[in-house]
């Protein structure tokens, strides 16, 4: 009995104070709380911020659905424009307004660079190539890639890989599918068939991410950890975070160093055996190479120069045409009225070749097709936002102050779904709304690039543009023409958004022949 009673005391001594404790936490809890609340800074529009943490909470509750927490909030406000303070970020000022676009990529270019933040994230993988520099080095770049994009053979020789490509490799996949009955994953199969078109139209090397049985290339995975790591650098709620494990050389940041180095490694090497193999060659046969890793060799520039600019190409070609297809082909799935249409208009611009094949002439014909990709773009755009830092103090058309440093992000993604700039039907897929006239007989309209900036707009326009709508539309009708794609599941895909966005778990169909009867 005595030791009972002991045991008690003693269980009650030691649950006292912690109970004692418990409620002190709570209370404090609940004061601080009452605090930020009191001192909550109202930025006009954009989430809830409090001092000193800004808002971390919301953004902490909401980082699994960030674009369409963005996409509320930027259609709740009245100039389409919100601020964003996180703790450890500098301020972000995000937009959907076609005219605040319009002044950072182009009336206000100067004042609105990629910026040292930016470098800082995809410096290590990007080094000093195109998309990642600033100033005299982006302009040299440009001017020099602007001659190479423009270039009739080049055109010629991506047509002709394409070509190749989607005959040897491609179709063929497809048609032992269709007899097998098995499942694809098309968004896999068209990301390998444009890591093997980039490379080979960049770098020209072919690492045969199509053929039979082959492993995933060494590169190509390379490729996928440096973006997917990077990616997720400028998406950390701390930035501190990843520049601790960097300067560790721990977890993630340490496999980003090794993929990076495999890359430039990898690039490296095909450098210096191209100029081996030039050094035999005249000037004349130099200039006549028709890979852009080869003509950036025969002007004689920096070796390091060349090599983060091909890395750039590559990164920039690789999963854009990739993941814009797999989510035309998944609407297309969806519309198979509007399907039709494109399949007529295909069979059409394929008779114009005596051959059947497509070219670069049949391609442009297909506008309806074109009006399908942009339309695709604007509801799952390959980059679902892009950011720049203010050189300078500023005010953006809406009234929106800039600071010097501030990081001012324009929107794709939101701006496809906002109604002020699309209309109430802007959740709809309705490729029409791109054409002259409501059927296939009219061209594709021209539409302001600050009101659908996939493509970027003013000096930083996309220079494949042209090239990456061959590569689409080649790729699309040469598919769409032989075969139907039933996806397995009737659900919504996640879009996901990295450096590329993609679709989460894949893009897995039942192939079928197309039955023309």
């Amino acid at each position: 009995m005595a030791m009972s009673v002991a045991m008690s005391l003693l269980l009650l001594s030691t649950l006292v104070p912690l109970l004692l404790f418990c409620c002190c936490f709570f209370f404090l809890y609940c004061l601080i709380l009452h605090v930020f609340h009191h001192f909550r800074e109202f930025t006009g529009q954009g989430p809830p911020t409090y001092p000193i943490i800004g808002c971390l909470i919301s953004f902490s509750k909401n980082q699994h659905r960030l674009l369409d927490w963005y996409t509320e909030l930027l259609a709740e406000s009245p100039t389409q424009t919100i601020v964003v303070r996180r703790l450890g970020a500098r301020r972000t000022i995000i937009t959907t307004n076609p005219d605040n676009v319009e002044y950072m990529l182009k009336t206000k270019f100067e004042n609105f660079p990629k910026g040292e933040p930016f470098t800082e994230i995809l410096g290590d993988f990007l080094g000093r190539g195109i998309f990642n520099v600033d100033g005299e080095l982006w302009h040299t770049q440009r001017k020099l890639t602007c001659h190479e994009f423009t270039t009739k053979s080049l055109r010629e020789f991506m047509v002709e890989m394409l070509e190749i490509e989607t005959k040897e490799r491609l179709l063929p996949i497809l048609e032992s599918a269709s007899l097998s009955g098995g499942l694809v994953d098309v968004q896999e199969l068209l990301r390998r068939f444009a890591f093997d078109i980039v490379c080979k139209v960049s770098l020209g090397m072919d690492p045969g991410c199509l053929e039979p049985l082959s492993p995933v290339s060494d590169l190509l995975r390379a490729f996928d950890v440096a973006s997917e790591i990077s990616a997720r650098r400028a998406a950390a709620p701390v930035f501190a975070v990843w520049k601790a494990k960097r300067a560790l050389n721990i977890g993630s940041e340490r496999l980003l160093k090794e993929a990076i180095k495999h890359v430039q490694v990898s690039v490296m090497e095909l450098i210096r055996r191209k100029k081996l193999a030039n050094e035999g060659e005249t000037q004349k046969d130099r200039g006549e190479s028709n890979d852009l890793l080869s003509r950036l060799i025969s002007g004689g520039h920096d070796e390091e120069v060349i090599r983060d600019m091909v890395i750039s190409f590559v990164m920039a070609g690789r999963d854009t045409t990739s993941a814009a297809l797999t989510w035309l082909l998944w609407l297309l799935s969806c519309h198979q009225e509007i399907e039709k249409e494109v399949v007529n208009e295909v069979v059409k611009a394929a008779s114009m070749d005596a051959g059947g094949r497509f070219n670069y002439n049949n391609l442009k014909e297909m506008s309806v097709l074109e009006a399908c990709l942009c339309e695709s773009m604007r509801l799952y755009p390959p980059v679902a936002w892009d950011s720049k830092h203010a050189f300078d103090v500023d005010t953006l058309p809406d009234g929106t102050s800039v600071g010097k440093g501030d990081r001012v992000t324009y929107f794709p993604y939101g701006m496809g779904r906002m109604k002020r700039v699309w209309g109430k039907d802007r959740l709809e897929f309705r490729p029409q709304r791109w054409l002259e006239e409501p059927s296939s007989q009219g061209g594709v309209m021209k539409v302001s690039p600050y009101k659908f900036p996939v493509f970027q707009g003013g000096p930083r326009v996309c220079l494949g543009k042209e090239m990456a709508f061959i590569q689409m539309k080649f790729v699309a009708a040469s598919v769409l023409r032989d075969f139907e794609l039933k996806p397995l599941s009737q659900q919504q895909p996640v879009f996901v958004p990295l450096l590329t966005a993609h679709m989460a778990g894949g893009f897995k169909v039942i192939v079928k022949k197309r039955n023309y009867m």
